[in-house]
């Protein structure tokens, strides 16, 4: 027999010595990754309201008090960016004792990696901007935001070297310079063009088609596509993707 687990009636006013545990503000940061087939870039917002009017931003914003964080990603991603239904990865809390000017705030970040052509961002509520930024063009940023955004890249970085996460960033059709260009902006590193083709095409993930792009400069190339039925096969005999 299940038995259901209710809350104790307490009254906080027996509890003098622990008011100053409870006075904790709790947020929610939201590191959007997007790549356009040229650049990485993140999801910023300029902050139309103190503190730190008017400076780049993660959007992010306080947790309504009986709101989970799972659900108040969704709502201030929509209410500051417009966006929705994007999936989103818990990363870290950031609990500085200092990170918030107006009080204790602990933040729970989480990110995501998304194709850019697939969402348009519109800023509403106190955001006044919503941009996709270039990776290496951050400007001075809000709070602590940096330093979530460094995390969240450090985690990215690690993911697409392990999990071959990237391909979803590509159209179905794609070449090999595609996938080289997408994984070197990703990694910010360069790699041996006969190299990654040999380590790649031995994996055994993707699919040569019968297609060629056609270029007007170079020879036309072999388009491909990933297996995902492959990769989940390979993955349940011990296979482990890495760059």
């Amino acid at each position: 027999m299940q038995t259901l687990f209710t809350n104790p009636k307490v009254d906080p006013s027996q509890h003098p010595d622990l008011n100053q545990y409870f006075a904790f503000g709790i947020s929610v940061d939201c590191v959007v990754f997007g790549y356009d087939g040229v650049d990485v870039k993140v999801l910023l917002i300029k902050r139309g309201t103190e503190p730190f009017l008017e400076y780049q931003a993660i959007p992010g914003d306080l947790v309504h008090p009986k709101e989970d964080a799972v659900t108040a990603t969704q709502r201030v991603l929509k209410d500051l960016t417009g966006l929705q239904n994007i999936y989103l990865e818990q990363l870290q809390t950031f609990a500085g004792v200092d990170r918030h000017p107006l009080g204790r705030v602990a933040t729970i970040a989480y990110f995501s990696l998304l194709r850019i052509e697939d969402y348009n961002p519109k800023p509403s509520s106190w955001a006044t901007d919503a941009q996709w930024t270039p990776i290496q063009q951050l400007g001075e940023m809000a709070f602590d935001h940096k330093e979530i955004f460094d995390v969240a890249l450090e985690r990215l970085q690690r993911r697409v070297r392990h999990k071959p996460v990237g391909f979803e960033l590509l159209p179905t059709e794609f070449t090999l310079t595609d996938l080289q260009h997408l994984y070197e902006t990703l990694l910010n590193t360069q790699f041996d063009k006969a190299n990654f083709r040999k380590k790649i095409l031995a994996m055994g993930l993707l699919l040569p088609l019968d297609k060629m792009r056609k270029a007007v400069r170079y020879r036309p190339a072999r388009l491909y596509k990933f297996d995902p039925n492959r990769y989940e096969a390979l993955s349940n005999r011990g296979f482990l993707f890495e760059l």
